[in-house]
């Protein structure tokens, strides 16, 4: 079922990229952006990753906690972060048990076809855990930009 605002979002500890490992009740007390992409170092998640790097500072500056999360593994997740510079956590999601919890995997269309997989999504999660923006089938280049314009940080 599709998260919506006012949702409880559903807490999640994922190893990182740098070993670490990341409970959403951790941010407590922040707002978060939790973004789910298909695959590390594709050409439309590097987009999005570089975006959310590119945007980082003023996203920081209005209160908010940038966290990516995907199937790979930790190791490509390094690579990734390490390659393009990336300053915010990616997680590590292998078994999908936290892209199911926010229905961000399951049938979607691609090209045409009826395919199974990563559906590339966003939440906005307030300060006390509740969902405030519930973006499923983003586009990975101009997503960044359009969330701002949402959140009013443009």
């Amino acid at each position: 079922m599709k998260l919506e605002p006012g949702d409880a979002a559903p807490d999640f500890t994922l190893p990182a990229a740098d070993g670490a490992t990341v409970s959403l009740d951790t941010y407590r007390g922040k707002r978060v952006i939790l973004y789910f992409y298909p695959a590390a170092m594709t050409p439309g998640c590097t987009k999005q990753a570089c975006d959310f790097r590119d945007s980082l500072a003023s996203l920081t500056a209005a209160g908010f906690v940038v966290l990516g999360v995907s199937k790979d593994k930790p190791k490509k997740l390094a690579e990734f972060v390490e390659r393009d510079a990336l300053t915010f956590p990616l997680l590590s999601d292998p078994g999908l048990e936290v892209h199911k919890a926010y229905d961000a995997y399951g049938e979607k269309m691609m090209y045409g076809k009826t395919t199974v997989g990563v559906i590339r999504s966003t939440f906005v999660i307030d300060a006390d855990g509740k969902i405030e923006k519930a973006l499923y089938n983003v586009k990975a280049t101009g997503h960044v930009a359009r969330l701002r314009r949402e959140l009013d940080l443009d």
